[in-house]
């Protein structure tokens, strides 16, 4: 097989790599890029095309990360990983395991790790890399490898829920939710709500979003079924989707741009987190994105002529 197609058969491996280090799509694509352009210009054939490809997203995803880490520190608001609507490394017998480990609630867990940690958490836990390759991917000896694997496991299993969600219940649970939300029917929400559900944004700065994250089902209910029928009558429509591996939609303006993303963490029979990113800048690869100032104009003045 050629190089060019030993890459392309490999793209979306490296892809998920680089997406669970990153937790950006963007970042993701263009260290998978660089990944390919050192791939060209390496003077000979390497051994393993595997190994050394997914060894230089690594090193890229880690540098990236370093420098990233200033900017979500200096981030207007919560940051969330951007929205991915299907993971493209497809593994039949792990599928579950892969759509979990790209949950928004995963990776924000991940964003407690040093990059160095991360690295090696998402190549052994989650891609199953032995520790020889993992040393050759981050630079350090194995035995380090070792211990960088054990205290990232340490600070990820004290972030887990303690059960785990059945798939078909899930997806019933998110069916439900977003009927109630189409109806605007608060104790329909409520119920499914667990009791100190949060609902949170990211804008960044650059979109409409609410000015503080909600805590609790009362109030978290009354929010979405006030602000729905109001979206409703501006011609924006629901999309469900699988986002993040989770229940999720895209909010579409009367024109089919993307106004934000949702997803749902659902555990345990309830929702724990709805999380929405309306940052533009986070949606541009979902497709063409919404003016979300000009959408929030709009809803006012429907309030106002309601009034």
């Amino acid at each position: 097989m050629s190089s060019a197609g030993e890459f392309e058969e490999l793209r979306p491996l490296l892809f998920s790599i680089a997406y669970r280090i990153l937790g950006s799509v963007t970042e993701a694509e263009d260290a998978v890029q660089e990944t390919w352009l050192r791939y060209q210009a390496y003077p000979a054939q390497p051994a393993s095309a595997k190994a050394f490809l997914s060894a230089t997203v690594t090193r890229l995803s880690i540098d990236v990360l370093r420098s990233a880490r200033v900017r979500r520190e200096q981030y207007a608001g919560p940051w969330f990983p951007e929205p991915l609507l299907t993971d493209p490394y497809s593994d039949p017998e792990r599928s579950a395991e892969l759509a979990d480990s790209v949950s928004m609630a995963a990776l924000l867990l991940l964003e407690r790790l040093s990059p160095l940690e991360r690295a090696v958490f998402v190549l052994r836990e989650v891609f199953a890399f032995g520790f020889g390759e993992i040393a050759s991917a981050v630079g350090r000896s194995e035995a380090a490898c070792r211990q960088l694997a054990v205290r990232a496991r340490r600070h990820v299993d004290a972030g887990r829920p303690r059960f785990e969600a059945d798939r078909r219940e899930r997806d019933e649970l998110a069916a439900r939710f977003f009927g109630a939300l189409a109806e605007g029917d608060v104790e329909g929400l409520r119920e499914l709500l667990a009791a100190d559900v949060q609902l949170a944004g990211d804008s960044g700065g650059k979109a409409p979003a609410l000015a503080r994250s909600i805590i609790g089902a009362d109030k978290a209910a009354r929010v979405l079924a006030s602000v729905y029928p109001w979206l409703v009558r501006i011609d924006v429509a629901l999309e469900p989707r699988e986002v993040n591996g989770e229940p999720g939609a895209i909010f579409r303006d009367r024109d089919g741009k993307v106004l934000f993303t949702l997803t749902l963490d659902i555990l345990g029979g309830q929702i724990q987190a709805i999380r929405s990113v309306n940052n533009p800048d986070k949606l541009r690869h979902v497709g063409a994105v919404a003016d979300p100032w000009a959408a929030a104009r709009e809803l006012n003045r429907a309030r106002r002529h309601a009034n």
